[in-house]
């Protein structure tokens, strides 16, 4: 077969080749830029030039999936006075920008390859490579955007750098149709319009009420409303779901006083005289910006008692099962325990002092103001929890505000790194649990 031949034959697989195809092109372009420093260092931000060479093919086909190249010329940032960094212990990633023709967000990475980098001297970044899949005839300009510099050692950190003005468009794929013929904007693959088959409903009947509402509408409200009671005239009620309660709590850190506010539900099952209790945090997600070891992070809770019982009780947590990378967010999961009533009547729950222990260190926080999450009736048990009996030790104040506006955070990890000891960067992530009934 002759050389046209095979690379007509690969072209039509969507196969670039440098020989037959258009050649690449690289251009480079300049931007101010604003660099976030990873909290735990406690540096200011820092503002400098990036310079960025961009190197994709020059013509392409509707339906070719292209390889781009992001090439730090310089980066915006220089490695700190702080600490000499270590050979291949570097990573870049970020996103590089589609307009024109077509609009995407390209994920770019790079390998964690660098030189040893000493302090107070020019970051080495490796190259970031991103696919895009063209989908459209015409111009398709590609314009980098922010990008992130991961360091793995002493400790996983990040710094941010985002563009502090409007940055020019680095390369142009001039774009044609699939067909050959050469490509406006207007151009690309046909719409392709379904039609439904007639006859299905266009809403769903009416009448019957969510499980998870009409659950979540039974939850007390500042103790004015009940969760369920477990006296007969509830026809044998076993389940009770508390109201979501949003808790704004102050936390005492290894590094300080840190605030943050987490939605809070308390829910229990009926177990003989008892009451099974399940605490979950909803409605938060935050990252955490180091990596954390399995089995090092231990969250419990003194869910307090109000109404005819006095006390708290005292749930906790499951220590993280697997290893928690930089960037990942961390789950708290389901905190439970056991609420032995030590008096008969109208008994309420509300969130109470949080504890988090993780690699050494306490993080201790108590609502600022509590609110009911449950309202049970109870009936009196031998050696309940009248009179602060149960486990734990009550508490006067509610929890304490640790996060970003609707975000649970508890910020609190001390972490030592050979000779480097960084405190305070850690994120503890609130996430969602949910439930089928």
């Amino acid at each position: 077969m002759s050389a046209a031949g095979v690379a007509l034959m690969l072209g039509g697989a969507g196969i670039l080749l440098g020989v037959t195809a258009a050649p690449a092109q690289a251009a480079e372009v300049s931007y101010k830029t604003e660099c976030i420093p990873p909290s735990i260092s406690g540096l200011p931000p820092v503002e400098g030039t990036t310079q960025v060479e961009i190197t994709a093919p020059a013509e392409a086909k509707v339906g070719d999936e292209v390889t781009i190249t992001w090439k730090f010329v310089q980066a915006a940032s220089k490695n700190p006075d702080v600490i000499d960094l270590e050979k291949d212990t570097v990573k870049p990633t970020g996103t590089l920008k589609a307009g024109g023709a077509q609009t995407a967000d390209i994920a770019m990475e790079g390998p964690r390859s660098n030189p040893a980098i000493p302090k107070n001297s020019a970051m080495k970044l490796s190259d970031m490579t991103g696919k895009l899949k063209l989908t459209a005839a015409g111009d398709v300009t590609l314009t980098p955007d922010a990008y992130n510099i991961n360091v793995s050692k002493p400790v996983s950190t990040d710094t941010k750098c985002s563009p502090k003005e409007t940055v020019k468009s680095a390369a142009t794929i001039k774009v044609t149709g699939s067909g050959g013929s050469s490509g406006g904007t207007t151009g690309g693959l046909p719409t392709v319009t379904p039609t439904l088959p007639t006859g299905l409903p266009t809403s769903l009947p009416t009448g019957s009420a969510s499980p998870s509402a009409s659950a979540s509408e039974t939850g007390g409200t500042g103790g004015s409303d009940t969760g369920g009671s477990t006296g007969g005239d509830n026809g044998g009620q076993t389940d009770f779901t508390g109201k979501e309660v949003s808790v704004p709590y102050a936390c005492k850190t290894p590094i300080g006083d840190k605030s943050a506010t987490s939605p809070v539900q308390i829910n229990a099952t009926k177990n003989g005289g008892s009451f099974d209790l399940t605490v979950q945090f909803k409605k938060s997600v935050m990252d955490s910006p180091a990596d954390i070891p399995a089995d090092s992070v231990k969250p419990s809770m003194e869910v307090v008692l109000g109404g005819s019982d006095k006390g708290t009780v005292h749930v906790e947590g499951p220590t993280n099962a697997k290893e928690i990378k930089s960037g990942d967010p961390i789950e708290i999961p389901d905190l439970t325990g056991t609420y032995k009533p030590g008096a008969s009547g109208s008994s309420t729950l509300s969130p109470g002092v949080l504890t988090v222990k993780a690699l050494g260190t306490t993080t201790t926080c108590t609502p600022t103001k509590t609110e009911v999450s449950l309202t049970l009736d109870t009936t009196q048990q031998a050696s309940g929890a009248s009179g602060g009996d149960s486990s734990g030790t009550s508490s006067s104040g509610g929890l304490a505000e640790t996060g970003s506006d609707s975000h649970g955070s508890l910020k609190a990890l001390g972490l030592v790194a050979g000779t480097v000891i960084l405190l305070g960067g850690a994120v503890f992530t609130f996430m969602p649990h949910r439930r089928l009934r």
